[in-house]
């Protein structure tokens, strides 16, 4: 327990960041996966639509990336780690269809 006022607000502050930043991450982290999903639809049947689908998901995915590593969330490296392993995942299913 703080021992003092400003330790006290402190350890307030860290709570409120941490529960910030696990929100932050939980969406990333549902965002890709609605986004992979969409992938293995367009991958099993290629269309027009499902094609659609799958990038209006990447865009998604892609400004909840950004925003967390704006807000400092996620590191730059990492941001842009997880939006290379998502293109990588729609580029060759893309070339084949």
């Amino acid at each position: 327990m703080a021992n003092n006022k400003s330790a006290l607000k402190r350890a307030q502050i860290a709570e409120r960041n941490r529960l910030r930043n696990k929100a932050y991450k939980s969406a990333v982290k549902t965002l890709m996966k609605n986004y992979l999903n969409a992938v293995q639809v367009y991958a099993a049947n290629p269309s027009a639509e499902s094609k659609q689908e799958a990038q209006t998901r990447l865009a998604a995915a892609y400004s909840k990336i950004d925003k967390a590593v704006k807000r400092g969330v996620l590191h730059p490296n990492n941001g842009a780690r997880k939006k290379s392993r998502l293109a990588s995942k729609l580029k060759p299913i893309e070339q084949t269809a």
